[in-house]
């Protein structure tokens, strides 16, 4: 019996652009995919013919080279790994960006020539190029940087979570390194700073190059696709509604709403995150006739910016993503950690971040007991909290409500939390963060006195947020500045649109919209991104029939191009008749 949620879950963990007319450009197994190669390879009037295999970090590299030499027994095998200096000397380099800090390092300016070695990519080069009949395979991480001429590209993509989870299974390691079994959360972070920011640097360099991408996000479940498919995917979901792969993720402090709403294993603990729009992150899952593939969703940013983005938001932040939504569940669960999130000026000077982690809580659902912390007390000195908190590493003990604001918060609130604020959702809370994309960028100041899940003390950062604590924003400032400013700005019949957010100095805005009719809404320059925060069902319609109906269910968060510029919601099917809400969130750029 549900506790939070009284009807039965119809939350799509797993949204598909399907894509037409691309039947039979996708293989699964790895039988198809070697008898496609070999059917390409055969066209190739040749003595020696190149396939080129790049791999984006993460890869199960036995499984891949095992399958293919098997299929092919009789290729000449290269590995891009071969030509790499040694751990020690690819350590040195990258030290500055890796750090030595537990969580943070800086975003890495170096391309993938800093993994190499001149003297044994020579050399590796030449024994390629002395090969003088057969199949020649060239494998690995900047595979395309060792052997620059082919005949097939192939490339083995990686979502971001699977990665993650590799790392946690002590699966994979690092670029260039043999660090398996280096605790993950570091292998995260290197990756993070580094090895994602080369990779990237050198995958859009290639896409337009792919004759084919490799799925192989589900271990001894490969899938292939031609790149004329994977193109006509990203394109699709440039100019349709669409929702990325939502992952979710236990935590010390995890609720169970998301098990009811979201309909997730019971079995498990509990569930914290979840990342249901986080383009860096999640995945895309593009529809081949009856196969699903999984590609990382930042391909659609690099493939089509301006498309999706809009011009503005694409001048103003490049080919990223700059809006995220995530889910943070306490119902049931516990506090947050005390935190808060540096300044624009201190993210670029400390981390190499052009943009900060600026954020607000809309409460999607609460319990009558649930409350927030946000902002100081009035008359804090800022020498005895901080002293305070530094002991309470020791003593297990910080009385956070004498120095931090604590607040009563209900369904539907909205608190907005510019960088330099001071905050934590408390428990029974179910949360949906609408925030600028930089979402690692979180300096704790107090948990609780608990340990992670991994049984080791969450890394507190002191350090960093005493720098960047804005002292000025106590309970008065917060009530007059970020609790709940909503006004309406338009309403008719069956219909009101309110301004809830944000704070005029973060970047995003946010309209909700109440609603038992069709709403017209306008991209105007900018990405919408957008989550049903009431009613069972809506339908998102293009009023010139630009692209299919595109139906929503309650919490789910969706995508609408910049490009399709104008596009109704109504409810739909249960809700029919019925009042929905939805909160959408896009770039301020015509302020």
């Amino acid at each position: 019996m549900n506790k939070y949620y009284n009807h039965t879950s119809n939350y799509d963990k797993y949204p598909v652009v399907n894509v037409p007319g691309t039947d039979g450009e996708c293989y699964t197994g790895w039988d198809a995919i070697a008898e496609c190669l070999n059917r390409d390879l055969m066209k190739i009037n040749e003595k020696v013919k190149v396939v080129v295999l790049e791999c984006y970090q993460g890869v199960l590299d036995e499984e891949v080279v095992v399958s293919l030499q098997a299929r092919f027994p009789a290729s000449h095998w290269f590995y891009s790994a071969d030509a790499m200096l040694s751990s020690d000397e690819i350590n040195a380099i990258l030290k500055q960006d890796i750090t030595d800090d537990e969580i943070f390092g800086y975003m890495t300016r170096l391309n993938m020539d800093c993994y190499f070695d001149g003297k044994k990519l020579a050399e590796l080069r030449s024994k390629v190029a002395a090969v003088k009949e057969g199949v020649v395979f060239v494998y690995g991480v900047g595979a395309a940087y060792v052997q620059q001429v082919y005949d097939l590209l192939v490339y083995a993509d990686m979502a971001r979570w699977e990665i993650q989870m590799r790392f946690r299974r002590n699966e994979i390691s690092n670029v260039g390194v043999e660090n398996k079994e280096e605790r993950a959360s570091l292998q995260y972070k290197r990756a993070f700073f580094v090895d994602w920011r080369i990779c990237d640097r050198f995958k859009k360099k290639l896409m337009r190059e792919w004759d084919y991408v490799l799925d192989t996000n589900i271990a001894g479940t490969p899938k292939m696709a031609t790149g004329k498919a994977v193109w006509a995917g990203l394109e699709k979901a440039s100019q349709t509604p669409f929702r990325v792969v939502p992952f979710f993720d236990p935590g010390p402090w995890g609720g169970q709403w998301m098990k009811e709403v979201c309909d997730l294993d019971r079995n498990t603990a509990n569930f914290a995150w979840c990342f249901d729009c986080v383009p860096e992150e999640n995945s895309l899952y593009l529809g081949f006739g009856n196969v699903r593939f999984e590609i990382p969703s930042i391909d659609l940013v690099f493939a089509y910016p301006a498309r999706l983005l809009g011009n503005p938001v694409y001048g103003r932040f490049g080919d990223e993503f700059p809006i995220r939504f995530d889910f943070l569940d306490t119902m049931g669960g516990g506090n947050l950690s005390l935190q808060v999130h540096p300044l624009t000026q201190y993210i670029q000077e400390k981390f190499g971040m052009h943009y900060t982690q600026d954020e607000s809580y809309y409460m999607l659902d609460a319990t009558e007991d649930a409350t927030v912390y946000l902002g100081v007390k009035e008359n804090i000195h800022p020498d005895e909290m901080i002293n305070a908190l530094n002991e309470a590493q020791e003593s297990g003990n910080f009385d956070a409500e004498k120095y931090v604001g604590h607040y009563a918060v209900k369904k539907h609130d909205h608190l907005l939390i510019p960088a330099g604020t001071i905050h934590c959702s408390g428990t029974n809370g179910m949360v949906l963060e609408i925030s600028a994309t930089p979402y690692i960028f979180t300096f704790k100041l107090w948990d609780w006195g608990r340990l992670g899940l991994d049984g080791r003390p969450r890394p507190i950062n002191i350090k960093h947020g005493k720098e960047v604590i804005q002292w000025n924003r106590t309970e008065s400032w917060v009530k007059k500045e970020i609790f709940n400013h909503i006004e309406t700005v338009g309403e008719g019949q069956g219909w009101k649109e309110e301004r809830t957010g944000l704070h005029e100095n973060e970047f995003i805005e946010t309209r909700r919209h109440w609603f038992t009719v069709p709403v017209l809404h306008k991209t105007d320059g900018s990405v919408n991104v957008l989550n049903l925060v009431e009613g069972r069902e809506t339908i998102v319609e293009s009023p010139e029939g630009k692209f299919e109906p595109f139906v929503v269910h309650y919490a789910e968060t969706f995508i609408i191009p910049e490009s399709i510029k104008e596009y109704t919601i109504r409810p739909y099917g249960e809700s029919e008749g019925k009042q929905c809400a939805t909160i959408k969130a896009f770039v301020k750029h015509n302020a």
